[in-house]
């Protein structure tokens, strides 16, 4: 995903509302160079007004030939004829004015075209990251995972992978009765090679059309996958798949921070209890903190009609946050779970299908139908906004 420098937070904010969702933000150049040397792949890079105009002609006159695919820009607030032919011997492609911010989209979709007419493809796709967490195990989070991922494939309408990416114990496979072959273990020390085909050759497809990159078989392989192969993993599927369904760890490690910070949009799930909504109030406010998927979170309640004392009002006041949707118990999930056919396939029509549908359309920013069922009658957040992310990823912080 693009990239930005600069030093001041609100120029950040500023320069990545005209960028696509899920853009990166640094505020030094050192840590820029550490991103690029992560991401091979990066096709655009904003080097914004607080820089000294010296250190960014320096870098974009060594990017020039060392990462010739790089389309750079730069923003200034002042303009002069100095300055642009500077910065047209250095190999700067695009210099925008401050004042006049909103052609930064216009650059970085000539960046987009550009760096795929170079490398003789068609437009580079960029599919959504949709992480599926919650901090507490058992409440249905890979149930939901796998059924949001069928959802979103609608019978293979769009490109759907399903990462497992509970590497100790991920139950993706098992719950859609598939036995398979390879799994993320088979990439292990290819962060700097990884591509596409070789995800490809791990995947498991299934019938509904979603290909599922399965966990390791054995739990002593968690250590082995790094935060870095979980980062190159998510970019590399971008390029080859609508959309990416990732299910976690009920856990804050490396590899689910990892995940979190490719996010486009997370779906949070929690269920009524008091254990599970602290744990969650905790996550939300660690997400916070690490400025993850701001704008772009989903909170989910399952069993949502169980009478224990705690309605779904309450759970929203308790998390400040609004549902996006609430699930009913039914015995038709669990049974359909059992089955190996997710209820989205098997019932197309039941009510926890259409809820999960719905979901589905809100986080792709579709729009969402008129819901059914007594379960979906209730609150639903307006849909994520266009807040950007600025942020270093997690492993590379100091």
């Amino acid at each position: 995903m693009p990239l930005v420098v600069d030093t001041d937070p609100p120029t950040i904010t500023a320069l990545l509302a005209q960028l696509p969702a899920g853009s990166q933000a640094v505020d030094v150049v050192e840590r820029m160079q550490a991103y690029l040397d992560e991401h091979p792949e990066e096709h655009l890079l904003v080097l914004g007004p607080h820089l000294d105009v010296t250190t960014s002609l320096e870098v974009c006159q060594r990017l020039s030939t060392s990462r010739p695919l790089l389309y750079t820009v730069m923003v200034r607030h002042d303009l002069d004829a100095l300055v642009l032919a500077q910065a047209m011997k250095a190999g700067v492609r695009d210099v925008v004015p401050m004042a006049e911010l909103a052609s930064l989209r216009t650059s970085a979709e000539r960046a987009r075209t550009l760096f795929a007419a170079l490398r003789g493809e068609g437009v580079v796709s960029e599919g959504s990251v949709v992480t599926v967490f919650s901090p507490k195990g058992g409440v249905g989070k890979t149930t939901l995972a796998v059924n949001l991922a069928m959802a979103i494939a609608d019978g293979g309408r769009r490109r759907v992978c399903l990462v497992d990416l509970d590497l100790a114990f991920g139950d993706v496979a098992i719950t859609m009765q598939l036995f398979p072959t390879h799994s993320i273990e088979h990439a292990v020390g290819s962060e700097s090679s990884l591509d596409l085909a070789q995800l490809q050759g791990m995947m498991t497809r299934h019938a509904g059309s979603v290909q599922v990159l399965a966990a390791p078989a054995h739990p002593d392989v968690r250590e082995r996958v790094t935060p870095a192969l979980v980062a190159k993993t998510l970019s590399v599927l971008r390029t080859g798949f609508d959309a990416i369904v990732v299910d976690t760890a009920p856990a804050f490690d490396e590899q689910v921070l990892a995940a979190l910070d490719e996010t486009d949009e997370c779906v949070i799930v929690a269920t009524l209890d008091v254990p599970t909504l602290k744990n969650v109030k905790v996550a939300l406010e660690t997400m916070d903190m690490l400025r993850i998927a701001e704008g772009h979170r989903h909170l989910v309640l399952n069993r949502a009609d169980d009478a224990v004392g705690l309605g779904p009002e309450k759970v929203e006041a308790i998390l400040q946050m609004a549902t996006a949707a609430r699930l009913p118990s039914q015995v038709e999930v669990a049974a359909s779970t059992n089955a190996g056919t997710p209820i989205v396939a098997s019932s197309p029509d039941h009510p926890v299908s259409v809820i999960v549908r719905d979901l589905a359309a809100r986080v792709l920013g579709e729009p969402v139908g008129a819901p059914t069922g007594t379960a979906a009658s209730g609150t639903a957040s307006s849909g994520p906004d266009e807040r950007p992310r600025a942020r270093t990823p997690f492993w590379k912080r100091r």
